[in-house]
């Protein structure tokens, strides 16, 4: 397991290194997968599920952010997947300058979809361009139906939103259509999939998607 130390923010031009990164990706062929959300919310589970189940068509990679500790790498590791564990040293966000340093210690030439679970935080990550091509975030039902209103931005900046945690739906005070509403107020084009990485729910849906949009990723890479 490595694990490499992050110690400052490349904050300047951030927008710039963010679309080089982007562009470097495209032409090798590499959808890098921005995952955002709170603490919780059940991204390595999600993502241990997604590996799980999409193991035998999509080479998988996952740079894991944490401010300490490696388990989530391990946890990913041993699904037989590539994984980096990256420290951000205290920082709550992930820049392109930082997600840079952690794919360089990758082999993407066997990488088809590549994942950046960012530090567990609803506001910091989506500040931030990583150089992903897409942009993903988690919401889970214990969290409430109202973090839309509370926490617009990530909901503004990402192109799909996962609402995990569906199997803790009955028992949970969660209004799923006032849900919708808040969040497609926000971001009209929006992809939104119900999901319980758990019992499996919706994970098909979701998983599709996936495979659609590295196809499209690879696509774009050899007109450009």
């Amino acid at each position: 397991m490595r694990v490499i130390e992050l110690h400052r923010s490349v904050t300047e031009s951030n927008d710039q290194d963010a679309l080089q990164l982007r562009e470097e990706l495209r032409a090798k062929g590499v959808l890098l997968v921005n995952l955002m959300s709170a603490p919780g919310s059940g991204k390595t589970t999600l993502l241990s599920r997604i590996i799980t189940d999409l193991k035998e068509k999509l080479s998988i990679a996952v740079l894991e952010a944490d401010i300490e500790a490696s388990v989530d790498a391990e946890r990913i590791e041993a699904l037989g997947a590539q994984s980096i564990q990256v420290h951000t040293d205290g920082m709550c966000h992930m820049d392109a300058g930082m997600t840079r340093t952690g794919l360089e210690a990758m082999d993407l030439s066997r990488t088809d979809l590549a994942f950046l679970e960012n530090i567990g935080n609803l506001i910091c990550p989506a500040e931030y361009d990583t150089g992903a091509g897409l942009n993903v975030m988690i919401s889970s039902v214990p969290e409430g139906d109202d973090k839309p209103l509370k926490y617009p931005l990530m909901y503004q900046k990402s192109q799909a939103l996962v609402l995990s945690k569906m199997d803790a739906l009955p028992y949970f005070d969660f209004d799923l259509e006032k849900f919708r509403e808040r969040v497609l107020f926000l971001n009209p084009s929006i992809q939104i999939f119900p999901v319980s990485a758990k019992t499996g729910e919706g994970m098909e849906d979701l998983e599709a998607w996936l495979l659609e949009e590295t196809a499209k990723w690879k696509g774009s890479g050899k007109r450009a």
